[in-house]
């Protein structure tokens, strides 16, 4: 790693303490919508902390105002014992989309997140080496964008989310347009930086294996409006075993509570995939 300071431990706790977030809405009876509801979240320094949840539950809008892309909520946001203003550098995101530049090459896309930065001309060009480096881009970094695969574009992306060392780092959906094959390997790559970076992560996915997988705490969110249902610790030593027992057991635990699930109504009998829409309120649906 570069001699470079992180962030001190305290500055990286996030709390949210009873956020809720609205819309104005015409076809509301209040004429607003009420995405989020009392939502009160903990994350300590260095944790990584997954959010998972249906579409429709909040989760992005969550990330939008943990990043600072708005300031009209109720409750509080707090990094590090201070409320939120705005973006910052503190605060890194990774989209689903990696958003790379194709006129630029892939160290200097890694570079865009240092534009900013109270570093020296020396000091970022350390930064882009060393995190080029950690996620395993060493002898790409001269490539474009339409010369390296998806998964390496992502990697890029997540490199830029992490060169400025950020307090906390964003994961909105950050596999979910990959293939599976390279979707698993990714989520093996951003274990291993957390492990060696220990900065504070929130994941967003709709993939409930993939948030036990990585995340060291599950918040499940139910939807109408979003809310936290419950908080599952995953107490499970990395690197994490997909076909261990007690992995496969919390994982569906947390599944559990999407199966036949509505946030009003009591609990239905499964309905078969493929069989005709009754107008029953919606469930998920697994194929194994």
């Amino acid at each position: 790693m570069s001699t470079l300071s992180t962030s001190s431990a305290s500055n990286n706790e996030l709390d949210i303490r009873g956020l809720g977030k609205r819309y104005t809405h015409a076809q509301a009876k209040s004429g607003e919508l009420q995405v989020l509801e009392g939502i009160d979240l903990h994350v300590p320094a260095g944790r990584f902390v997954s959010i998972v949840g249906a579409s429709g539950c909040g989760k992005s809008t969550l990330l939008r105002l943990i990043l600072g892309l708005d300031s009209q909520y109720e409750g509080q946001i707090l990094l590090g014992g201070q409320a939120i203003a705005g973006t910052g550098r503190e605060r890194g995101i990774v989209f689903q989309d990696h958003r790379l530049f194709p006129w630029l090459t892939v160290a200097q896309n890694i570079a865009v997140g240092l534009r900013n930065a109270p570093f020296t001309a020396k000091e970022k060009t350390e930064l882009v080496a060393e995190h080029v480096a950690l996620v395993g881009l060493t002898g790409f970094e001269r490539s474009w964008p339409h010369q390296i695969s998806g998964g390496m574009a992502q990697r890029v992306a997540i490199a830029r989310g992490l060169v400025n060392r950020p307090s906390v780092l964003l994961l909105d959906e950050p596999f979910g347009a990959l293939d599976a094959l390279t979707r698993s390997r990714l989520q093996n790559e951003l274990q291993r930086i957390w492990q060696k970076e220990k900065i504070t992560m929130l994941l967003v996915t709709h993939d409930v294996e993939e948030a036990v997988f990585l995340g060291d705490r599950v918040v499940v969110m139910q939807p109408s409006p979003g809310r936290i249902r419950r908080i599952v610790d995953v107490d499970l030593p990395h690197p994490r075993n997909r076909s261990d027992p007690a992995f496969i057991a919390l994982r569906d635990d947390v599944l559990s509570d999407f199966l036949d699930f509505d946030s009003d109504r009591a609990p239905l009998a499964a309905q078969p995939v493929g069989a005709a829409d009754t107008g029953q309120p919606w469930r998920l649906q697994l194929a194994w």
